[in-house]
């Protein structure tokens, strides 16, 4: 199990089934008070819209609440980067590849200093989200 954070977000190998990993995540993600309000099986629309056989494949889109309204009532705009999306996709050697969003980055697309500790305190639950994966 590694953690990095470059690029857009923040990410976990794991060394278990796929769906042992999905549900990892999803009990990490609610210990830190994120609920899934979405979830996208890639795998499943491939086949069904272009009938191309792709590997397994989620993206969860969670979101905490009390971070959210404190965002949206700040900048209602904020909508449109939410919820934080967070990726489960079986690896090629076996291994389950975890993405959490960095709501730090995604900060760079709003100018609005305010939101800023917000960002901050979203980033350090999903810190602890991929630690507690790892």
């Amino acid at each position: 199990m590694t953690q990095t954070t470059e690029g857009l977000g923040i990410k976990v190998t794991l060394h278990a089934d796929f769906e042992t990993a999905r549900q990892r995540v999803i009990d990490a993600l609610k210990a830190e008070g994120f609920g899934v309000l979405t979830e996208i099986d890639v795998k499943d629309t491939m086949k069904k819209k272009l009938d191309v056989d792709f590997r397994p494949y989620r993206i969860l889109g969670a979101c905490n609440p009390h971070l959210a309204h404190q965002a949206l009532t700040l900048a209602p705009d904020m909508g449109l980067l939410l919820p934080c999306n967070v990726t489960v996709a079986q690896g090629e050697g076996g291994e389950v590849e975890v993405g959490i969003i960095d709501p730090k980055n995604m900060m760079e697309f709003v100018n609005n200093p305010a939101l800023e500790p917000i960002a901050a305190a979203a980033r350090d639950k999903l810190l602890r989200v991929a630690a507690s994966l790892s």
